[in-house]
């Protein structure tokens, strides 16, 4: 007899640890997702937490039951702001707002219909003033005669054009430009033949990053105009410059653009490794 009660006894321990532990996450459901703090009945809950109390005997009952009656105690606080909030707002309870809608007489609802009404239609039409518009438009137009002339083309006689009269549309390079880029041209061929293909950036480079420019400048005309070629070694991850011995005109194929970035920091690690390379 005396085991059985043992036994009935730890098992209404372990309901009562279960009843409370349910009573908690109840109480953090509520808190976490921001529910109704009144769906919960309090007094139901204190009721249940006085039953059990006078069998604790170890701390961690007392404990779980110290720790439902803060979750407890927050729920009511929940209560207390949410009542707070719904006075603040003069809240409505909408069952008392949809039966005072049913009480109203039609031609009541009908004038606070009006009173918020804002239609989505839109009315235009024409006034005197938009009339006095259109008519000082079209008086403004020239004769339709006029508008609609044919444009006329007049054919002349193949003329030739003077190198000067060229140069100045654009259609030749200045003879300054030109000769600049021949004497770049033969410096390429010089070093060229004493060292057989040479970087692109040992080519271009200069001491100052102005003159560096200029030359990275005349070598895309040295490439387009056929006086060099490009060569990419992609294993090494480097640009060559070789020169043609005869120009080379370009194809009337597709012309294929090759950009080369030049900037103050590419030129000046070039000019760091250059010097060191000197040394």
């Amino acid at each position: 007899m005396k085991t059985q009660r043992i036994e009935s006894q730890k098992k209404d321990l372990r309901s009562a640890r279960g009843e409370l532990l349910r009573i908690i996450e109840l109480c953090k459901s509520i808190e976490l997702k921001g529910l109704d703090p009144y769906l919960v009945n309090v007094d139901d809950l204190i009721k249940v937490i006085r039953e059990y109390f006078p069998i604790w005997r170890e701390s961690e009952d007392l404990c779980l039951d110290a720790e439902t009656i803060n979750h407890i105690a927050s729920i009511v606080k929940m209560q207390s702001e949410w009542v707070k909030k719904r006075a603040t707002r003069l809240y409505r309870d909408p069952f008392l707002i949809e039966e005072k809608v049913r009480s109203l007489p039609a031609d009541k609802m009908a004038e606070m219909l009006l009173k918020v009404w804002r239609p989505i239609v839109e009315l235009e039409q024409l006034t005197v003033k938009s009339f006095y518009e259109a008519l000082k438009y079209w008086s403004s137009l020239a004769p339709i005669g006029e508008r609609w002339k044919k444009t006329i083309y007049v054919k002349t006689d193949l003329q030739a054009m003077k190198r000067e009269e060229a140069i100045t549309e654009g259609i030749l390079l200045d003879e300054s430009f030109t000769t600049d880029l021949e004497r770049l041209w033969l410096d390429l061929k010089n070093v060229f033949s004493r060292y057989g293909r040479i970087r692109y950036w040992d080519f271009i480079g200069s001491s100052t990053y102005e003159e560096t420019i200029k030359r990275a400048y005349l070598t895309s005309f040295l490439v387009t105009y056929g006086y060099a070629r490009i060569e990419v070694d992609f294993l090494e991850d480097e640009v060559f410059i070789l020169p043609n011995e005869k120009i080379i005109p370009p194809s009337e194929g597709e012309i294929i653009s090759f950009p080369i970035t030049i900037s103050f920091e590419e030129w000046r690690k070039w000019r760091e490794k250059h010097i060191m390379q000197q040394k």
